[in-house]
């Protein structure tokens, strides 16, 4: 048997970039949530050869320091948490501190970067796990990353890769979720220096229009419920617009997309009425909950989360689509573009029908045409849900596997 022995930093890195980067799209989602974290209003990204050749993705954000260059390639290393208290209540949709190291470890990376308030711009450069000491440069107010060669320095990941075509379309899937999670943001996308997807900056439902098309804005329903601090909201296509894949399924909290089995089971109870099997519903919705309500710090690509009332959660997101679900559509398209988008989410104007900002409508008793089925995982004693979602303590009683 072999010794025992301490890794190198180097390969300790490049074994964190295989939990990370799995593909170029994964070095595009690392970036463009260090951007939209430091404050971006508009970020351009460039890709050449579906990201294996080049990824560049310059913004107009707060910047970094020159002195602070190095610790952005450095692991563990992040402005974002400070403290053990942090973790409990992430509001950033960054926080590990390794994204850049990791990509820095298997490419050549160039970090320009000009503070709002510096006197001019500086630059890092790092190959492989080899970093260079920070030089002065040009740059307007804000950041850019480029990455090139992805993988250089691990061939054995290269040949798992799929063609141009596909790893392009996996970095467009991932822009595409960036784009409807922040809709006050300028997205342009180039790949081969042709202009793919150039979204202005919005306001309420405009965003989900643009990103996702008129057939779907067309044939889809808003859903805006509140209840005990947690809010939904967001656009569900009705059953006639139903999908052969789940290709238009995108569900944000707190501004990050998360694929949970959790809200899927809830949103498959929703439509299971009024949806074909072998049909697939698609929507756009957003959940605001409290972020001491939730943990992200589950997976390394932050994509899954963990609710610290999974029950009430699911039963909320149940409810909620499946009251839009069952209203009639009149006046709904008048409605959309009232709505705004995460993180605000008041009501900017609209007809007295609408609900007001801050406002949140009275809880109505909720009955249920036919039992609801639930993983056996989250079967349990029963609860009255409104009650847990108040924190009152008897929340803890009630009925849920069974709703009559």
């Amino acid at each position: 048997m072999r010794a025992i022995k301490l890794l190198s930093d180097g390969l300790i890195s490049q074994i964190a970039a295989g939990e990370v980067i799995e593909r170029p799209a994964s070095v595009l989602k690392e970036l463009l949530e260090n951007s939209i974290d430091a404050g971006a209003t508009e970020i351009l990204v460039n890709i050449a050869q579906g990201g294996l050749k080049l990824m560049r993705v310059t913004d107009n954000g707060t910047g970094i320091p020159a002195e602070e260059l190095p610790l952005a390639l450095t692991r563990h290393a992040t402005s974002k948490i400070t403290s053990q208290e942090d973790l409990h209540k992430i509001t950033s949709l960054g926080f590990r501190g390794e994204g850049l190291a990791s990509i820095a470890s298997v490419s050549c990376l160039l970090l320009i970067s000009h503070q709002t308030n510096g006197k001019h711009a500086w630059e890092i450069r790092s190959e492989g796990s080899r970093l260079m000491p920070p030089e002065p440069s040009s740059h307007t107010a804000g950041t850019t990353v480029e990455v090139r060669d992805l993988f250089f320095n691990l061939p054995a990941r290269r040949k798992f890769l799929k063609t141009e075509a596909t790893e392009f379309a996996h970095c467009e899937e991932v822009f595409r979720r960036m784009a409807l999670s922040h809709a006050r943001i300028t997205f342009t996308l180039r790949h081969n220096g042709n202009l793919r997807c150039h979204w202005q900056a919005a306001e309420g439902m405009e965003r989900i229009r643009s990103v996702l098309g008129e057939a779907f804005s067309e044939a889809a329903t808003w859903v805006d419920e509140q209840s005990a601090g947690i809010g939904l909201q967001g656009m569900l296509a009705l059953p006639a617009y139903s999908r052969a894949a789940r290709d238009m399924q995108y569900f944000f909290v707190n501004g990050r997309f998360i694929r949970d089995k959790l809200i899927a089971h809830a949103l498959r109870e929703a439509y299971r009425d009024v949806l074909h099997l072998d049909r697939h519903a698609a929507f756009v919705l957003y959940l605001t909950i409290d972020p001491e309500q939730v943990d992200v710090n589950v997976h390394p690509t932050k994509t899954e989360v963990r609710f610290r009332e999974a029950r009430a959660i699911h039963q909320f997101v149940y409810h909620g689509v499946s009251k839009a679900l069952a209203a009639p559509r009149s006046g709904a398209e008048s409605s959309l573009n009232t709505v705004t988008l995460l993180p605000d989410t008041s009501v900017s104007s609209g007809s007295a029908e609408q609900p007001r900002a801050g406002f949140v409508p009275t809880v109505p008793t909720l009955t249920y045409p036919r039992q609801t089925y639930l993983p056996s995982e989250m079967i349990a004693q029963p609860f009255n849900f409104y009650q847990i979602l108040s924190g009152g303590e008897s929340g803890k009683a009630g009925g849920y596997a069974r709703c009559t």
